[in-house]
């Protein structure tokens, strides 16, 4: 099941630095300046073993009649009824200011699990100072330093208690979830598979309300289809139609086993699509990418593979997969789209015999050994294939951790060009023999 935790709360008070910590990565930008954070991050986190995707959302400015405050503030509503759990960060050094009250008065309605954090403790003078915030009704507060990190543990300690544990009941079918921005045709896609007007559809971007799963048995394939075009509930989205966007297709590809990536031929692949590529893989999701509308495209016999080459250096280093040129409307390659999702699928769940692998690989290895570290050669004695519900490999081997991440790009591309996991994100590890 799918967790989702946004961080909320005004301009200003952290989120951004604290969505670094929990992705390890420096993705968000961070400022002094209030309202840096416009766009939405997205970025994969784990804790305890316990995977989750986590949100950046903008400062909350309630009233506001600039453009970007309006923005931020509807997301923040988005995020209270799409995600799972929500962080409410708010800054001890400044105390309850009346924007805090106002995001809490949302938060008290709201059925979700809320967690205040108070930023900035960064000495133990200010820990006293953090109750003041028991004022906002939300209960417990939580002390933190997104700077340092001191408190993050206990925090998340917490929020995984949250977690919807529930296992998925056992589905032998393939899911495929169909995702992108809104109105590259997800919806006209579907119909144009099933042969008949299942989904509202119009030139309107958001019309599709909620996710819908279809039963597909046709021409001998069947599998779950996932509409994620869901993007309209309640609020009037306008322009956050891309932040639902973004919410739905995460719920729908952390259950999906291959995720066909619609992007518009018009408008190539954009950061959006980028985010949401390397969150599936990520979640070693396989990957389709449908270019739709190449109908419209001026060609020649240089454009598509120019357009391909534009949209794997945008993805890299994973750029093993296949990109598939439609035309929903004119019904061009659409069910090319649905053989490649299952050959996809086929090498997500490859098993790969010992002996095999070990006739393959040690030969490549013995002729392109890794490179000697401090006079100490690294000698791979034995492969095999770990179970898992994606590729996954264990090189056993004397020195492990002489291994760098050059070398194991060239065992992952020697697996691919062996054996065919087009489509599919790989794990490699090196083990003490």
């Amino acid at each position: 099941m799918s967790n989702i935790v946004a961080i909320v709360g005004r301009p200003n008070v952290g989120k951004s630095t604290l969505y670094n910590r929990l992705t390890e990565s420096r993705k968000a930008i961070v400022d002094d300046f209030s309202g840096v954070t416009r766009d939405r991050h997205y970025g994969q986190a784990e804790w305890t073993g316990k995977t989750f995707t986590v949100i950046d959302t903008g400062g909350y400015v309630h009233g506001s009649d600039d453009v970007f405050e309006a923005a931020i503030r509807e997301q923040v509503l988005i995020a209270i009824e799409e995600a799972s759990i929500i962080l409410f960060m708010v800054d001890v050094t400044v105390g309850v200011t009346d924007l805090d009250d106002d995001i809490a008065k949302l938060l008290r309605r709201s059925k979700k699990p809320v967690f205040v954090i108070a930023n900035k403790v960064d000495h133990h003078q200010l820990h006293n100072e953090a109750s003041v915030f028991y004022s906002l009704g939300l209960g417990e507060i939580y002390n933190l330093s997104s700077m340092t990190g001191s408190g993050t543990g206990e925090l998340l300690d917490e929020v995984v208690k949250h977690f919807d544990d529930v296992q998925e009941e056992e589905n032998t079918l393939p899911r495929y979830a169909i995702v992108g921005r809104p109105n590259v045709g997800k919806s006209s896609l579907i119909n144009a598979l099933i042969g008949k007007d299942r989904n509202i559809v119009t030139p309107i971007a958001g019309t599709t309300r909620d996710s819908i799963q279809i039963h597909y048995n046709q021409f001998g394939h069947e599998f779950m289809l996932i509409d994620t075009a869901g993007l309209r509930k309640k609020t009037k989205v306008r322009e956050n139609i891309e932040f639902y966007s973004v919410m739905r297709s995460i719920k729908a590809l952390e259950d999906a086993d291959v995720v066909i990536l619609m992007i518009d031929a018009a408008e190539g692949i954009e950061s959006q699509d980028i985010n949401i590529f390397h969150l599936a893989e990520k979640n070693k999701k396989g990957i389709v990418l449908l270019v739709n509308k190449w109908d419209l495209i001026e060609k020649d016999h240089k454009t598509t593979k120019k357009f391909e080459d534009q949209i794997r250096e945008k993805t890299a280093p994973f750029t093993d997969y296949p990109i598939v040129f439609t035309s929903v409307t004119e019904k061009q390659r659409i069910f090319k789209a649905i053989e490649a999702a299952s050959k996809v699928y086929e090498s997500k769940f490859k098993k790969i015999s010992t002996s095999k692998l070990n006739d393959v690989m040690l030969p490549i290895i013995e002729n392109n050994p890794p490179p000697a570290l401090k006079g100490k050669y690294v000698k791979i004695k034995y492969i095999t294939q770990i179970a898992g519900k994606s590729p996954m490999f264990a090189f056993f081997c004397n020195l492990p951790q002489y291994i760098k991440d050059p070398y194991k790009r060239f065992i992952e591309n020697k697996l691919r060009e062996n054996f065919d996991f087009e489509g599919v994100p790989i794990q490699i590890f090196f083990r003490q023999k």
